[in-house]
């Protein structure tokens, strides 16, 4: 074995992580063994991060096949423990979403499936780039613990029927080490490193069924349409792969969603939607997200479990589940801190909202302190911004159009108004539910 050049024989031939960098590099094909080599050793911190680095840049530039992607989720699959979860009854239903400015959407979704009687067994990850982590969120709860052991995470579920942790060094530890090197390495992008990072949390986590939020816009990793639907079919491929039901939902990431931009700030509105008067894009979107695992999970019609969602919610039987939960993993939703530092941002002109700069304005989250740059940053959970106005809707001259939750960084008012495009006629915004996929 070499040090940072690995040489090991597998069925009868000698691998070279560098030989796969530059197999890689040339758009060829590599091999189920090339593959395992590869996340085996650099689980075991033989290849280091550099080289994985190099190898995760290739995959970004020139792709993977169908039948690699799936290679590389079943070895990511492997690095870990898997979560067995058939001591828990009935249909387990997991949700995940690709990421996007504002999305909050587990926080709210996983009490609502849980009420209805689904149990909801999540892992889940940290901020990606410009995007937010429900973990991050999550932490921002003074005292709440999302580093569970397997039976803490069972007995919750058990317990009150939902449990949210983050993926530990056991499960999927593939994955937790090269999901950190994409955020700062400039390869979040790539739809292979996606799909075989969401799938293969998600085949670990024990579920039986999975509804997949896949976001489109400016504000989330896949800008295009047609990147989404590539994606969306990948992940249902691999999912038949495993003999797993999965439902894919392209959304709307043009605009962030809600109000909320900022970890605390989130949490706070997700308490708002749960309790009914929270804003209407993520009301709308969680409600849809929840029908379909409702559906999934208590094999029903769209109608019957939508009639069980709103009655749950409705009843405040919701409400009451999310602060169950926080409390069962030892948070104190009293104790959440938001900056009472608040910057009022005003428009300089009156119009109609054309267009908002989504992927901007979650950097400028990130630059406040929102995210990290580097894997090892600490997160401000205080910081963060409100926006006021959404595609379509119609501002004046002096109408305060975005509050910023400031901390120790500064901000740009100029560069957060650049962020809006205003004009004179009215403007249609997109629906906010593009297309929805499953092999059912």
């Amino acid at each position: 074995m070499k040090k940072h050049g690995i040489l090991i024989k597998v069925e009868g031939c000698l691998m070279n992580i560098v030989d796969i960098i530059n197999k890689k590099r040339k758009k060829e094909i590599l091999t189920k063994e090339e593959i395992d080599f590869v996340i085996k050793n650099y689980v075991a911190k033989e290849i280091p991060d550099y080289q994985m680095s190099a190898l995760l840049m290739a995959i970004t530039l020139n792709g993977m096949t169908e039948e690699e992607t799936v290679y590389l989720t079943s070895a990511m699959l492997h690095s870990g423990k898997t979560m067995n979860l058939s001591s828990i009854p009935g249909i387990k239903v997991d949700k995940h979403s690709t990421g996007g400015v504002g999305d909050k959407t587990t926080l709210i979704l996983a009490p609502i499936v849980a009420a209805c009687g689904i149990p909801v067994a999540k892992m889940s990850g940290r901020g990606l780039g410009f995007t937010g982590g429900t973990i991050d969120k999550l932490e921002s709860i003074p005292g709440f613990q999302t580093n569970l052991s397997f039976p803490e995470f069972i007995k919750n579920i058990e317990t009150i029927g939902i449990s949210v942790a983050s993926g530990n060094e056991q499960l999927v530890p593939a994955d937790k080490m090269m999901y950190a090197l994409r955020d700062v390495t400039g390869t979040v992008e790539s739809i292979p490193l996606i799909a075989s990072s969401i799938m293969s949390k998600k085949l670990a986590s024990g579920a039986d069924a999975f509804v997949i939020d896949v976001k489109v816009g400016n504000g989330a990793l896949m800008k295009t349409k047609e990147d989404a639907e590539t994606l969306a079919k990948l992940m249902i491929h691999i999912g038949k792969k495993h003999q797993k039901k999965v439902v894919c939902i392209l959304t709307n990431m043009d605009e962030p969603l809600g109000c909320a931009i900022g970890n605390s700030l989130e949490v706070e509105e997700s308490l708002n939607v749960l309790k009914g008067n929270g804003p209407k894009d993520i009301t709308e979107l969680v409600i849809y997200l929840a029908i379909h695992m409702v559906r999934l999970g208590k094999n029903i019609s769209f109608n019957e479990a939508k009639k069980e969602v709103q009655q749950v919610l409705t009843s405040g039987q919701a409400v009451q589940k999310f602060e169950e939960f926080i409390r069962m993993q030892k948070g104190d939703l009293s104790k959440i801190e938001i900056s009472k530092n608040v910057i009022s941002i005003k428009s300089k002109t009156s119009g109609v909202i054309s267009k908002i700069d989504t992927e901007k304005l979650g950097e400028i989250a990130r630059k406040l302190g929102a995210g990290r740059y580097q894997k090892d940053d600490v997160i401000d959970s205080t910081v963060g911004l409100k926006i006021f106005k959404k595609v379509g809707e119609f501002v004046v001259e002096a109408e305060e159009l975005v509050q910023v939750f400031v901390g120790q960084k500064d901000i740009s008012i100029e560069e957060i108004l650049s962020c809006f495009t205003i004009q004179e006629h009215f403007v249609e915004p997109n629906p906010l539910v593009l297309e929805t996929f499953s092999d059912l």
